[in-house]
């Protein structure tokens, strides 16, 4: 049975940092590009960053540029999300995603490429 679970969520300051990991099992993450996707209160859920199945590229949302980074370890089999200088308008569930084919910058933010979903891990930045 595939899962992925993401972890590492909470309650933080605005300012402050978290780090999130996704761990996959049943699934060989060294397959799949794998990408981190959010979804706020009362908004569609979007896209955050890409990371490619060997590491070797990644590919953030404007609004997150120069804050998150997006990492990874095969031999882990989990990925990670290094969220610094959080703002409130971050508070979100944050989700994992799993991608077994290449993707154009444009498709990759779209969430129906991606076969395999974790169930999210919430996050709250206060004020």
């Amino acid at each position: 049975q595939v899962q992925l679970v993401e972890s590492g969520g909470g309650l933080v300051q605005a300012g402050g940092s978290l780090r999130l990991s996704c761990t996959a099992s049943g699934l060989p993450l060294s397959n799949y590009d794998m990408a981190w996707f959010r979804q706020g209160p009362g908004k569609e859920r979007e896209f955050i960053s890409r990371i490619t199945w060997n590491g070797g590229s990644t590919y953030y949302a404007d609004s997150v540029k120069g804050r998150f980074t997006i990492s990874r370890d095969n031999a882990k089999n989990t990925v990670y999300l290094q969220m610094n200088s959080l703002k409130p308008e971050e508070t979100a569930v944050y989700y994992c995603a799993a991608d077994r084919h290449i993707r154009s910058t444009a498709a990759m933010k779209s969430l129906s490429p991606y076969e395999y979903w974790g169930k999210g891990t919430p996050v709250t930045v206060s004020s």
